[in-house]
């Protein structure tokens, strides 16, 4: 059994239950059910156990692999370095950046790997895991939580509202999202603040020319000329080439420069509405790889102005 004196910078930050709606989405982007969570991670005597208890309304197909039979718990070796999950219903590790953290572990219960993404900003949580069988993705969870007791009521009406928003960025008027973000290194330095800005010029109802500006310890500008296609959508130069997917308010890039860097990320429309379509928050985090290799972690919020 490992203890320690005192909880890690994370988990004081992760302290309390939260509580939230996450919504089911299979790996086409379809929306297809909901997630009734409770969670807390718990330090006490020097140890820290993770909590998870809930159930799923609906799922369809998905319903048999994802429905909880009983709550989830399991060990925690916590560090702000690694943070080791030890069973015996989550096997594997998460590493915090600040206020995110990456994990990667494999869930016995539900038969998949899972890259969860948690950002935490103050009682809110945007997370996300997307579900593997092998290679291949299974389905995606996402949602926003909260830990505010007395918001509890209001975030779980919000998400039954909103979880199956797609994401989308305004069709026919020239915006801009833009915010300062932590800029943190691969090995879990905190660098400083990266401001991001995207400018988006509607080309047609589906298409649209994107000009991404990094500026501060980083300081770069791309271009590229982006599509949708239902949850679906291309970068297609000149700058950057790839594409994503988008499970509800959440947006999954994947793109490659021509100097052999790439972003992975998540886009998280947080306050997306049925019949709104953009919303005017989004919570990012890009990962940046130099050469195949984590460079850099950047993460934050971009409001519209």
């Amino acid at each position: 059994m490992n203890t320690s004196a005192a909880p890690s910078r994370w988990q004081q930050r992760i302290a309390g239950e939260w509580v939230g709606r996450p919504s089911l989405f299979d790996a086409g982007g379809v929306w297809r059910g909901f997630e009734d969570i409770r969670r807390s991670s718990v330090f006490e005597d020097g140890i820290t156990t993770y909590y998870m208890d809930g159930g799923l309304s609906g799922g369809g197909e998905l319903a048999g692999r994802f429905a909880l039979g009983a709550p989830f718990a399991f060990g925690v070796l916590d560090s702000d370095a690694d943070r080791i999950y030890t069973g015996p219903d989550f096997f594997g590790s998460g590493q915090p950046y600040g206020g995110f953290v990456d994990a990667h572990y494999y869930g016995p219960g539900w038969q998949v790997s899972l890259n969860t993404w948690n950002q935490t900003m103050g009682d809110t949580q945007v997370y996300s895991s997307v579900l593997y069988q092998g290679p291949a993705m299974v389905g995606v969870f996402n949602g926003v939580y909260t830990r505010d007791p007395a918001l509890v009521d209001e975030r779980v009406d919000t998400e039954t509202r909103c979880g199956a928003v797609p994401f989308i960025y305004p069709s026919k008027q020239p915006s801009r999202y833009a915010g300062d973000c932590e800029l943190w290194g691969a090995e879990q330095n905190l660098i400083g603040t990266l401001r991001v800005t995207i400018d988006i010029e509607p080309v047609t109802l589906l298409s649209a020319q994107h000009r991404i500006t990094w500026s501060g310890p980083i300081d770069h500008q791309y271009s590229a000329s982006v599509r949708r296609d239902g949850a679906r959508s291309f970068h297609e130069g000149p700058d950057v080439w790839g594409n994503a997917t988008a499970y509800g308010r959440a947006n999954y890039p994947l793109l490659h420069f021509a100097d052999g860097r790439r972003l992975t990320g998540r886009e998280f429309m947080i306050d997306a509405q049925p019949g709104m379509g953009a919303g005017n928050a989004i919570a990012v985090i890009y990962e940046l790889f130099e050469h195949n290799r984590l460079d850099a972690v950047v993460h934050g919020m971009l409001e519209r102005t």
